[in-house]
């Protein structure tokens, strides 16, 4: 499919200095793309009215935003990545202004179920999972069209939550492309419960809720550290369907002296030639992620999960979509700056495995 953006972002690129400071009034990174320009564009979804622990993943967008123009665009295995066209949709007020409105009635839900279900307030109570599960159906099908738009642009698409339950609409948009494809997911959590806490699309249940889709061949897991006895049964019942690299499988390899690289190996492995990433922030170690929703112990380092990425990309496997998620400012810039970063490597490496950026040659 022609690139319909190419000839504007030329002029884009002659006229942009990569060396400048970042630009207020720019785009994402400080570039100078329209998403119409763009070869891959960042879909914002300010979604979190599920989340069962800490609130603020909504302003997780934004704060990605602000963070990535301190972000320097050079990279010694991708020397143009700038050159891409890298660009983030406009959030939208409707999705934002439902999530702020759901959120406090979920939240009173999850305190009246947590304090054993008081019957005084049951009749109210008992109507919240319906209503905040038809609104999840209208973000599922609003995202399925809005990527799957993309999509046919032939654009590259990164969807930045929100929680955790906001790219399951991508995934469907990927399924109606796709015959089959794996998922690897970076993550603190299996999120394979089903429907937690009555809410269908909780973020603890968007792995349930994609395997639920036949072309999802596989899921690989890595980073795990919490998860429960239903999920260990689900994955145990799975007939190979979930491969889990948990971090205590991840520590032990460490312990016994074996190389990063011969453990990406190991989940390299696991993957087929279609693999769509999704990125749960918390699967990092908290130290670089303290304002996400449920932090956990342990967790990667960012160049170990930077180099699973690069690892995959070089050992020649397609990553056909990716999110990045659970982002909350919290009380530091740390979170933004974190995941700006983190946002700038996946959308990039995505790039190069779909053939629209040139990386240097890995010794």
């Amino acid at each position: 499919m022609p690139d319909s953006g190419s000839a504007a972002r030329a002029k884009k690129i002659a006229a942009f200095d990569p060396n400048a400071p970042g630009d207020a009034d720019a785009g994402l990174f400080g570039l100078p793309f329209t998403p119409a320009e763009a070869q891959v564009v960042v879909v914002p979804v300010p979604w979190e009215v599920t989340v069962s622990y800490r609130a603020g993943t909504a302003q997780g967008p934004a704060a990605v935003h602000e963070a990535s123009l301190q972000v320097d665009l050079y990279d010694p295995d991708l020397p143009n990545a700038w050159q891409l066209g890298l660009a983030l949709e406009a959030e939208d007020a409707e999705i934002a202004a439902t999530s702020a409105r759901l959120r406090p009635l979920a939240a009173d839900y999850i305190g009246w179920l947590e304090a054993g279900e008081p019957a005084a307030q049951a009749k109210a109570m008992l109507a919240v999972p319906a209503l905040v599960n038809a609104e999840g159906d209208q973000l599922r099908a609003w995202l399925a069209a809005k990527t799957g738009a993309l999509l046919d642009g032939g654009q590259g698409v990164v969807v930045l939550g929100g929680d955790h339950s906001t790219p399951l609409g991508y995934l469907d948009a990927l399924a109606a492309r796709h015959p089959e494809f794996a998922i690897l997911q970076i993550d603190a959590h299996c999120d394979l419960r089903p429907a937690y806490e009555g809410f269908k699309y909780s973020h603890a249940s968007i792995m349930h809720n994609a395997l639920a889709l036949p072309q999802v061949t596989k899921l690989v897991q890595v980073g795990i550290r919490d998860w429960c006895q239903q999920e260990a049964d689900f994955i145990e019942q799975s007939k190979g369907r979930v491969a889990l690299f948990s971090q205590r499988f991840l520590s032990e390899e460490r312990f016994a002296k074996k190389s990063w690289k011969k453990v990406c190996g190991k989940i390299i492995a696991q993957l087929p030639p279609k693999v769509y990433l999704s990125f749960d922030i918390d699967g990092l170690d908290p130290k670089l992620c303290p304002g996400t929703g449920t932090p956990v112990p342990g967790g990667l380092e960012f160049e170990e999960a930077t180099y699973l990425i690069r690892s995959i990309v070089r050992a020649g496997i397609v990553i056909i979509g990716c999110d990045l998620n659970e982002v909350a400012p919290g009380d530091t810039d740390w979170n933004g700056i974190v995941g700006a970063r983190l946002l700038y490597q996946m959308a990039n490496w995505m790039a190069v495995s779909q053939g629209r950026l040139a990386a240097r040659k890995h010794e």
